[in-house]
């Protein structure tokens, strides 16, 4: 039912919470510096980003879940 893949998209949002919270929670000045290199990146190079990490992504949730 639907209900099954409900609690599993709810289930993956909060880890992505908790992965999250850990850098600004270990050194959030770490962070602060990366937040402000990232902000200097072109437009061209941050969608190359973006476009890699979806790639891993799926590419990981392919073998978790194959």
């Amino acid at each position: 039912m639907w209900t099954d893949g409900f609690h599993d998209l709810i289930a993956a949002v909060a880890l992505l919470l908790v992965i999250e919270g850990v850098l600004p929670f270990l050194n959030p000045a770490g962070l602060r510096r990366t937040i402000l290199a990232v902000a200097q990146f072109d437009d061209r190079s941050l969608r190359l980003i973006g476009l890699g990490s979806m790639i891993a992504g799926c590419l990981l949730l392919y073998v978790a879940k194959g």
